[in-house]
């Protein structure tokens, strides 16, 4: 066995046996948030939260916030060559089907030209963009809206 490869074996066995020589609830430690407090994942996580029926959306908190989808998406495929979102969405259709039409900023390059398509890193639209839920905040906070947006 040639030497770079007899190391990089012995230095995987190693890896190995440190891993094996740790105590169980070494890697089970419960989460602390930077407040301090635990933080877990509800019991019924992921997906334990109820989406909210069809609705006018929730208001925005800060300037940029992405609008969310005040629907439901359960189920719509958006892949490198089909984006769902787009049958209701796309300046082309959103009038017949009363959808609100993709932003302007959605059709810039990362140089800000123009196109006359979305732009390839706009075009996953929940990357950004979440539906409406009932859930909860994990832990406490007192954030507060945006003066401008009030």
């Amino acid at each position: 066995m040639k030497k770079p490869t007899r190391k990089l074996v012995l230095a995987f066995v190693a890896a190995l046996g440190l891993a094996a020589a740790l105590p169980p609830s070494a890697s089970a430690q419960a989460v602390k948030s930077i407040r301090g407090s635990d933080v877990s994942a509800p019991e019924a996580a992921p997906g334990g939260f109820k989406p909210i029926p069809d609705q006018a959306p929730i208001q925005r908190d800060y300037v940029q916030q992405p609008p969310l989808i005040p629907h439901k998406v359960e189920g719509y495929e958006v892949t490198k060559n089909f984006n769902k979102c787009m049958d209701c969405h796309a300046w082309s259709r959103y009038k017949e089907t009363g959808a609100t039409k993709v932003s302007l900023t959605h059709f810039k390059d990362r140089d800000g030209g123009e196109l006359s398509n979305v732009s390839p890193r706009r075009y996953f639209c929940m990357q950004c963009h979440v539906p409406q839920t009932d859930a909860k905040p994990l832990v406490g906070n007192q954030f507060q809206r945006a003066e401008g947006l009030r």
